[in-house]
C-alpha cells in the first residue's frame, strides 16, 4: 500500500502543482479508506458513521490520535495504518509548497522585484556602495520612517537586507512600472542621488511625470544643473552631491537647505554675527542673554564658546562668564559699546 500510494503522489505531482496536489492526496486517501473500513469493521464499530469517520480521519491523519474512535479488526488496523502514511504524505507536501512559497516571496523581495504597498515613506533613487548606506542609515534615525530603495538592474541583489525597514525594488528607475512598484506617487519624498547629473534630470522627469507635488530632493555635481531640474519641478531642492549630511537633513526636513542659503548669503535678511559678552552682562544664563537679544535687537543666540569649547544651543540656565563670545542670527551687526549700554 505505500509502495502504491507513492506512485500515486509522484503522478499526481506531475499533474497537479501546489496545494492542490495535497488536497488531490488528501481526498483520495479519505475515501478510500472510509470505503475500506466500511467493509472492514463490523456494524457495531461507530467509526465508520460520516459524523465520527472524518473526525477520526483528521486526528489519524496528522499522527495525533485521540483514541475515543478506533479501528477493531487486523484488516482495519492496517487501513488506519495506510490514513497515517496518507496523512504524513499530505502534510509533506504542503509544508513544502509553503517553503518552496515563502522562498519565492523572498527571492523576489532580495531581487527587487515585489509591488510594494507603503505610504508617507522616502524613496531613494540611485545606488552607491558605502554612500547610499551612509545617507539611509541617517535617514532611519528618524523613528517610524521606512526607506524603499531603488537600483539600477546592475545591483544584484538588496544591498541592506539587514535593516528591516528598508525594502528594495530594482530595474529601469526612469520607467513607470519600476516607480509605481517603489509606491513614489504614494511616497512623502523621493531623492535623487544618481550616477551623474544627466541622470538625475530624467529622474527628476520620471518622477514629476509619476508625483509632481512630491518633495523632490537631488544631489548634483554641478550644482548650475539646478536650474535645469527646476524647469521640470520648480519645487526641487538641489544639495551639493559631496554633501551627502546635507542631502540627509533636506529630506528629513524639507526647505532647510534654504535656510542655510539664506544664512550663508552676505545678501541675505539675517546673518551670523559674534559678539564678546560685555562686562555688564556677567553671570547672566543663557536664556536671559538669548531674551535680552531677541526683545532688544531681534536677534537669536545659536551657540556660545566658553573655556571649555564651542556649545550650539546650549541649556538656557547655562552661566555664561566674561570674555564669553556670543554667536547670533541678526539682520546686521550689534555694536558692543551699544550691546553693554543695553545691557546694563
Amino acid at each position: 500500500m505505500p509502495i502504491f500510494l507513492a506512485r500515486m503522489v509522484r503522478a499526481v505531482r506531475a499533474r497537479v502543482r501546489g496545494w492542490r496536489a495535497a488536497l488531490v492526496v488528501a481526498l483520495f486517501v479519505f475515501t478510500t479508506s472510509w470505503l475500506a473500513l466500511w467493509l472492514a469493521e463490523p456494524a457495531s464499530n461507530e467509526i465508520t458513521r460520516p459524523g465520527n469517520f472524518w473526525w477520526w480521519f483528521l486526528v489519524t491523519g496528522s499522527t495525533v490520535g485521540y483514541g475515543d474512535f478506533f479501528p477493531e479488526t487486523g484488516m482495519g488496523h492496517v487501513v488506519g495504518a495506510y490514513v497515517i502514511v496518507g496523512g504524513i504524505v499530505t502534510l509533506t507536501i504542503l509544508f513544502t509548497e509553503l517553503a518552496s512559497h515563502v522562498q519565492a516571496v523572498k527571492g523576489k523581495r532580495m531581487k527587487g522585484a515585489v509591488d510594494l504597498d507603503l505610504g508617507g515613506h522616502i524613496v531613494v533613487l540611485g545606488y552607491t556602495p558605502g554612500r547610499t548606506e551612509r545617507i539611509v542609515h541617517e535617514l532611519l534615525v528618524e523613528d517610524g520612517t521606512r526607506v524603499v530603495l531603488c537600483a539600477w538592474e546592475d545591483v544584484p541583489e538588496h544591498p541592506m537586507p539587514e535593516e528591516d525597514r528598508v525594502l528594495f525594488v530594482r530595474g529601469d528607475l526612469t520607467a513607470v512600472e519600476v516607480l509605481s512598484r517603489a509606491c513614489v506617487e504614494r511616497a512623502a519624498t523621493v531623492v535623487i542621488d544618481a550616477r551623474d547629473d544627466n541622470e538625475a534630470l530624467a529622474l527628476a522627469v520620471a518622477v514629476d511625470h509619476l508625483r509632481p507635488d512630491v518633495h523632490l530632493v537631488a544631489a548634483l555635481r554641478d550644482m548650475s544643473r539646478c536650474q535645469h531640474l527646476r524647469y521640470v519641478n520648480p519645487r526641487v531642492q538641489c544639495v551639493q552631491w559631496h554633501m551627502p549630511n546635507l542631502l540627509t537633513e533636506e529630506t528629513l526636513d524639507p526647505g532647510i537647505t534654504e535656510v542655510y542659503a539664506e544664512l550663508m548669503s552676505s545678501a541675505g535678511r539675517g546673518n551670523t554675527y559674534s559678539v564678546r559678552l560685555p562686562e555688564s552682562m556677567a553671570g547672566r544664563s543663557f536664556g536671559a542673554c538669548q531674551t535680552h537679544f531677541g526683545r532688544e535687537f531681534g536677534a537669536t543666540v545659536i551657540a556660545v564658546r566658553r573655556e571649555d569649547g564651542m556649545s550650539v544651543s546650549p541649556s538656557w540656565d547655562t552661566p555664561l562668564e566674561p570674555g564669553t563670545t556670543l554667536y547670533y542670527l541678526a539682520a546686521g551687526r550689534i555694536d558692543g559699546a551699544r550691546l553693554a549700554g543695553r545691557g546694563a
